[in-house]
């Protein structure tokens, strides 16, 4: 039976697409078993209080095997992405960062933090989690 993974995937809410894109390149693996914790348009925390969505969040993501940060440009300009990575960091909760499909550059929120940096591409990210993950 192979191992179920806990992934938290940190990515920018208005990006809710390449979320989406993202998990089903993840499910379409054989024999590769991944359930998310990550918030989304889909399970969103509901309140506006930024401490209490952060008791949340942090407990999603000390519960995760490994954290996937979607490495695009627009994660530097995501608070809330760089608090979750920064979380994961502090907690040695490992990070992979993953670039967008076609992105040439990729955010230095996620580089710097990541312990592998991998392109789109199914068998890398899969190989990264397995590699990676506590």
């Amino acid at each position: 039976m192979s191992k179920e993974y806990n992934v938290f995937i940190s990515h920018a809410w208005s990006y809710h697409s390449e979320l989406e894109d993202l998990r089903r390149l993840i499910d379409a693996r054989a024999y590769f078993k991944a359930e998310y914790s990550e918030v989304s348009r889909d399970k969103p925390i509901n309140s506006i209080s930024a401490p209490y969505i952060k008791t949340v969040l942090k407990k999603k993501i000390l519960e995760s095997n490994i954290i996937i940060g979607l490495a695009g440009m627009y994660a530097s300009h995501s608070d809330w992405m760089e608090w979750e990575l920064q979380t994961a960091f502090d907690n040695n909760i490992p990070i992979i960062g993953v670039v967008p499909r076609g992105a040439l550059r990729i955010s230095a929120t996620v580089s710097s933090r990541a312990i592998e940096i991998v392109r789109w591409n199914t068998e890398s990210i899969i190989s990264a989690i397995r590699n990676n993950s506590i």
